[in-house]
């Protein structure tokens, strides 16, 4: 019987950023550039920043896109790519199209899983942003992680 061979590959594509991102706010900002202003308060997204032990990012993977309301995250994706990008932190993110940054009960019980999913690879979970165009909330700044 002939199996499929697995291939492990990581590319850079544009030279690493030597700024560790050590702050809520700088977190904000680092996300928010990656998104579509004019889709910011129109569809949920779910985005990841991998970063080094010296809190550099490594990259940002755009886990995933729903509705108004809601939107899919598979763990194991999320951290297969921190497996696969040698990550030792990773910071995660959501936009609320609502314009209310109070995490929900989802939210939170969410932020737990990949907390637990985090430890288990001895992974840091960093911060888990929930943003809108003008304004954010740390879960982390909050006490939540």
């Amino acid at each position: 019987m002939k199996l499929s061979e697995i291939s492990i590959t990581y590319n850079r594509e544009v030279p690493r950023i030597h700024t560790a991102i050590t702050t809520s706010q700088l977190a904000y900002q680092t996300f928010l550039r990656s998104w579509d202003k004019g889709l910011i308060e129109y569809t949920e997204e779910f985005k990841v920043i991998y970063t080094n032990r010296a809190n550099e990012p490594l990259g940002i993977y755009h886990l995933s896109k729903g509705g108004i309301s809601a939107t899919l995250v598979d763990i194991r994706i999320l951290m297969a790519i921190a497996l696969k990008s040698a990550a030792s932190g990773i910071l995660i993110a959501h936009n609320h199209p609502s314009g209310n940054l109070n995490p929900s009960c989802q939210d939170l019980a969410l932020t737990k899983k990949i907390k637990n999913a985090c430890e288990m690879l001895d992974i840091k979970l960093l911060d888990h942003i929930i943003l809108t165009a003008s304004a954010f909330t740390s879960l982390a700044d909050s006490g939540h992680i």
